[in-house]
């Protein structure tokens, strides 16, 4: 877990998934300009992540050309010593893609676990290199947990446990490892796992999940919600989006779940990855996720204001 006053938290704006960016310079640009934690980006004409690609993969080759760029730009404008966040295609969703592959469920989920592993090991230690200074937050993309409930998924879900939290342990010291899925998934599962952060969208059937989001808070969890979807018509102001987590939130409060620790252990983030958009509507969602950190802060000062906290 993280503690409460890390810097992924405080309603922080950041965002998931890859951006609409055919140029890496651009993207990290975007990814700098448009957020308040800046986040390495993925670029759409990138092929998705296998097993087999991250076991090959150089941090040299044109696959991490995102991660290049960033560092190069973090450089010239003297990011070393801000928090940063970077994301990485996670063990069970290439584990469960390997077994549509014909891959028999055992070896699939030990090589997926090995190669993340291996990855995430790497890009950290790159980045730390080149800034020493600044807090990681890693996101795993784990897609695959919204089906891990299936009937027909390859492994239960106390597999799906180690399988996550054993890549995860990769990982020491400083950098913080958390969990994104952009659909509603078993929260009981992915908390289980043992991420420091989770990435979930803003969904009224969260509140189902009240006992385990508030034990999670209670250990200094950092929950970053997913506020703007990025599917379907986009709406003309962030109001309607702020209403939704509002309300989610005064649910979760009746449950049982702390106010003050809702707003402070939280960061917001777009729905998911924004590669489907134009770079302009992009930066739509990135200025909207801008707009209700604003509110989730000023929530968050009043309340601690008003506790003398």
């Amino acid at each position: 877990m993280i503690a409460r006053d890390s810097r992924f938290a405080n309603g922080a704006a950041t965002s998931v998934g890859a951006l609409p960016h055919r140029d890496a310079a651009a993207a990290a640009a975007f990814a700098m300009g448009e957020f308040e934690i800046a986040t390495v980006p993925s670029l759409p004409n990138v092929a998705a992540f296998t097993a087999d690609a991250l076991a090959t993969e150089r941090l040299d080759d044109s696959a991490f050309a995102g991660l290049h760029a960033f560092l190069n730009l973090a450089r010239n404008v003297s990011l070393d010593g801000l928090p940063l966040t970077w994301h990485l295609p996670g063990p069970l969703t290439i584990g469960a893609s390997l077994c549509e592959a014909g891959v028999e469920p055992a070896e699939a989920f030990a090589l997926a676990v090995k190669v993340v592993r291996s990855k995430l090991v790497d890009v950290a230690a790159e980045i730390s290199s080149a800034l020493p200074a600044s807090p990681q937050l890693v996101m795993l993309d784990e897609p695959a947990l919204a089906d891990l409930m299936a009937p027909d998924f390859p492994i239960p879900p106390d597999h799906a446990i180690d399988v996550i939290s054993s890549a995860m342990a990769s990982l020491t010291g400083d950098v913080v490892v958390g969990i994104h899925c952009e659909e509603l998934c078993d929260l009981a599962t992915m908390l289980a796992a043992g991420p420091g952060v989770i990435s979930v969208p803003v969904d009224e059937k969260l509140v189902d999940w009240a006992g385990y989001i508030n034990r999670f808070l209670d250990d200094g969890g950092v929950i970053a919600w997913g506020v703007v979807p990025t599917g379907g018509p986009l709406a003309s102001t962030s109001e309607r989006y702020w209403r939704q987590l509002s309300e989610l939130w005064c649910e979760l409060v009746a449950r049982g779940c702390d106010p003050v620790a809702l707003r402070r252990q939280s960061m917001v983030t777009p729905g998911g990855s924004l590669d489907a958009h134009a770079v302009s509507v992009a930066r739509r969602l990135a200025r909207m996720t801008a707009e209700i950190s604003k509110r989730v802060k000023d929530q968050a000062n009043a309340t601690r204001f008003a506790l003398g906290a």
